[in-house]
C-alpha cells in the first residue's frame, strides 16, 4: 500500500438534510485497530433516518455497509497484512449479558446503536475498526458485492427469528433494498411462495426479478373486520421491511393462525396493534435488529456461492461522495430500486 495521507475526504453530517464533503484527519490507530481503505459503501435505510430525518449526530460520518482493503495496522495486530480484502463486522459483544448468553449478540447490553454516538463510518476514504471486527472477503467475491454482506446479514437474521421453512407462505411488505435482500435470501433458502406488497411500480418490478412469486399493491391486501376472521390464502410469515405504520398494521392481518410478523424496516410512525388478533390466533410479533451470531460470515459465504442475483440487488452505477445526498433523496422518493454503492476514492 502507498504511504497514507494526513487527511481524507468524507461526507460529514451537520443538520437535517445538510451534509458536506470535507477533509478530515485520517483516523489514528490504537494498538489493536486496523485502517481500511474503503472500496465501496452501501447506503442503508438507517442513513436516510440519520441525514434526512435529523437523527444523526452533528459532525459525524455515516456509512456502515462497506468493504475495502487493509491500509495500516496497529502495533499489536497479528494475522493481517496490508492489502488484505476485508469487510468490517460488528463490534465485540460482552459475552456475559443475557442476550449474549442466549446467542443474540446484536442486542448485547454493552453495545451501542449502529450509526449513533461516537461511531465514525465509511462514507469516507478510510475507516478505522478494531481487529476483532475484521472478516476476510472470500476469493472470487468482488469488493463491490462484498459490501452487501452487512445488509444481507440483517436479512438472514430476520429469517432466523422467523423460523421460516420451505413450504411455508411468506409475504414481504416493502421492496426497497432491504426487502429485496429478504426476498433473495428466502429464495436461496428454498422458500418458493414469496409474495411482495409494494406501492411503487418500479420496486414491485424489481422484486419480481429478484425472485418474488406474486407482486401486490398494498390496496390488494384485504383487512378482515373481526380478529377471528382471516383473509383468503393467508401467509405463515410476514417480513415488514418498509417501516410504514400502515404496512405493519396490514401485515398482521395477513397471517394465518400461529403466524409470525417480523419487523425489519425502521420508521417513525407508530402502529396500532390489534392485540385481540394476536391473542386469539397465537400470533408472534418480533423485531429483527442486526445480525445472527456469525451472521456476517454466513452472508459472505452466501454471496461467494453465487446464489443471489447481485446484479438485480445493486444499482449498476456507483456514485462518488459528492452524490451521496441526492442518492438519499432518490431512495426516499422511491425512485431508486436497488442498493446504491458509494465509492469514496472516485471523486467527480
Amino acid at each position: 500500500m502507498s504511504a497514507l495521507p494526513a487527511t481524507m475526504r468524507a461526507v460529514v453530517y451537520h443538520e437535517p438534510r445538510k451534509v458536506s464533503v470535507e477533509a478530515r484527519p485520517v483516523p489514528a490507530l490504537g494498538p489493536r485497530d486496523v485502517l481500511i481503505e474503503v472500496s465501496h459503501c452501501g447506503i442503508c435505510g438507517t442513513d436516510l433516518h440519520l441525514v434526512l430525518e435529523g437523527m444523526g449526530v452533528p459532525g459525524s460520518i455515516g456509512g456502515h455497509e462497506y468493504a475495502g482493503r487493509v491500509a495500516a495496522l496497529g502495533i499489536e495486530v497479528e494475522g493481517w497484512a496490508p492489502g488484505a480484502r476485508v469487510v468490517g463486522g460488528p463490534g465485540a459483544s460482552c459475552g456475559s449479558c443475557a442476550p449474549c448468553r442466549a446467542g443474540r449478540p446484536s442486542i448485547c447490553t454493552g453495545r451501542g446503536a449502529i450509526g449513533m454516538g461516537g461511531f465514525q463510518g465509511a462514507f469516507a476514504e478510510y475507516a478505522k475498526v478494531g481487529v476483532d471486527q475484521l472478516l476476510a472477503v472470500p476469493e472470487g467475491l468482488g469488493l463491490r458485492e462484498a459490501a452487501l454482506a452487512e445488509p444481507l446479514a440483517v436479512a438472514l437474521h430476520a429469517l432466523t427469528l422467523s423460523r421460516v421453512a420451505p413450504g411455508e407462505r411468506v409475504l414481504v411488505t416493502g421492496a426497497g433494498p432491504l426487502g429485496l435482500l429478504v426476498v433473495a435470501a428466502l429464495r436461496a433458502r428454498g422458500v418458493d411462495d414469496v409474495r411482495v406488497s409494494e406501492p411503487r411500480l418500479p420496486r414491485r418490478a424489481r422484486a419480481g426479478k429478484v425472485g418474488a412469486t406474486r407482486l401486490l399493491e398494498p390496496m390488494d391486501l384485504a383487512a378482515p373486520t373481526m380478529p377471528f376472521d382471516f383473509v383468503d390464502d393467508p401467509v405463515d410469515v410476514v417480513f415488514e421491511c418498509s417501516g410504514a405504520r400502515e404496512a405493519i398494521e396490514g401485515g398482521l392481518a395477513q397471517l394465518a393462525r400461529m403466524g409470525r410478523l417480523v419487523l425489519v424496516g425502521t420508521g417513525l410512525g407508530r402502529p396500532r396493534l390489534d392485540h385481540h388478533r394476536v391473542l386469539l390466533n397465537e400470533l408472534v410479533v418480533t423485531g429483527a435488529y442486526c445480525y445472527d451470531e456469525g451472521g456476517m460470515g454466513e452472508a459472505l459465504a452466501l454471496l461467494a456461492a453465487g446464489r443471489l442475483p447481485t446484479d438485480e440487488l445493486i444499482e449498476p452505477t456507483d456514485l462518488p461522495l459528492e452524490d451521496l445526498y441526492e442518492a438519499l433523496c432518490g431512495l426516499e422518493r422511491g425512485e431508486v430500486t436497488r442498493k446504491v454503492m458509494i465509492v469514496p476514492k472516485e471523486p467527480r
